[in-house]
């Protein structure tokens, strides 16, 4: 289980995402948070076991 305020990252990706919250009711109940190249904040849920923990 991830914590909230977590750096994940999808396991065969690079981009590093923050964990902002949880949807326990959903499948993809981990939502994460990053930006993206341009400056906008992006906002996506993944199930848990799509992602990994980020190595900083």
């Amino acid at each position: 289980m991830f914590k909230k305020g977590q750096n994940v990252q999808q396991e065969f990706g690079n981009q590093i995402m923050k964990v902002i919250g949880f949807e326990p009711e959903l499948i993809e109940n981990v939502v994460t948070q990053w930006e993206d190249d341009e400056g906008t904040i992006v906002t996506g849920k993944f199930m848990e076991s799509q992602l990994v923990p980020a190595e900083q």
